[in-house]
């Protein structure tokens, strides 16, 4: 019967992640890695330069020109550092030893991982709901804003932002390291809802409420706008790239992440090896929108662009380019 369970254990852990195998009861890395196994850690380890890459980018355009010194991109700033981290921490640990593996095989490694992953997506999470209330107000109340989003208050949200974000991982990750017992399933199921619901279901459904309201409210501007200038060409376009935006920022994080919450908000429920590797994959794809930020909440804007072709052409190394007019 042991023997079995071990077979069995060994073909579950090779389909789920084609580097490890499963021997007496603990994960060790296969010493000649398959194809798969290769070209997995190869894209990977691709992802994981292009969110550093990616973000370092913001990091230092944000920093270094001082048009950029702004309430808003410092909340950007604060998001591209939490993304940052990702990519340099959370996606090398992951690499080293999977979710499937830490669901099989608790041990300390697997709890520093699972620490830093819901510390640091939790945060970026938080940083995109601060972002849609800067835009809410920029949209919204254009004639108020300056005097509402300050940087004092940008400061108070982003160190709201990585507290809560602490408190959320430390919430989910007590009840993992008490010992088995009968109770403990209990713990990690209402650990999982209650985190799950500070870290995603609330933030989103706060993000989902500012972004329609923002849309309808950049409707009846361009409509406003249409009854002036009798211009109807004017406000298709400006409706057009209104919902563009909206559903470029909306969707990617609703892609990347609605899968992943859904996955282990059930899973306690599910007790099949058949569904590890569909939580294993939503849960690279839910840390890929570390990788998208840079390109969602700062490619897209023209300045940025212009500060990205500066740094990577290496100008700034040798001029100073830091009160440069970016378009």
């Amino acid at each position: 019967m042991k023997t079995e369970f071990n077979v069995n254990m060994t073909n579950a852990v090779t389909y789920i992640y084609p580097c490890y195998k499963f021997d007496h009861f603990s994960y060790k890395f296969i010493p000649t890695p398959s194809t798969i196994c290769v070209m997995l850690y190869g894209f990977l380890t691709l992802l994981s330069v292009a969110t550093v890459c990616g973000n370092l980018l913001v990091i230092i355009s944000v920093l270094y020109f001082k048009q950029l010194h702004t309430p808003a991109n410092f909340l950007i700033l604060s998001l591209a550092v939490t993304d940052l981290l990702v990519g340099i921490i959370v996606f090398p640990l992951s690499m080293a030893i999977s979710l499937s593996s830490c669901m099989y095989y608790e041990s300390l490694f697997c709890n520093v991982r699972d620490s830093f992953g819901i510390y640091l997506c939790t945060c970026s999470i938080l940083h995109l709901c601060c972002i849609s209330v800067d835009r809410y107000y920029a949209v919204c109340q254009p004639l108020t804003y300056k005097s509402k989003i300050t940087r004092h208050v940008v400061v108070f949200m982003i160190t709201i932002n990585w507290s809560a974000s602490a408190l959320i991982g430390m919430a989910v990750m007590i009840p993992r390291l008490e010992e088995k017992c009968q109770e403990c399933f209990v713990d990690t199921f209402i650990a999982n809802i209650v985190g799950s619901i500070l870290a995603f279901y609330l933030p989103i459904f706060i993000m989902m409420c500012i972004y329609l309201k923002i849309f309808f409210v950049a409707q009846r501007q361009a409509r406003s706008i249409q009854a002036r200038m009798k211009c109807g060409a004017t406000v298709s376009k400006m409706e057009r790239k209104a919902t563009k935006t909206l559903a470029i920022v909306l969707g990617v994080f609703l892609f990347c992440w609605t899968p992943f919450f859904l996955s282990i908000t059930f899973q306690p429920f599910i007790n099949n090896l058949g569904v590890v590797p569909v939580i294993e994959t939503l849960n690279w794809l839910a840390m890929t929108n570390s990788t998208l930020n840079p390109f969602i909440y700062a490619f897209f804007y023209s300045w940025f662009r212009s500060a990205f072709k500066l740094i990577m052409s290496g100008k700034i190394l040798h001029c100073d380019f830091a009160n440069t007019k970016l378009h």
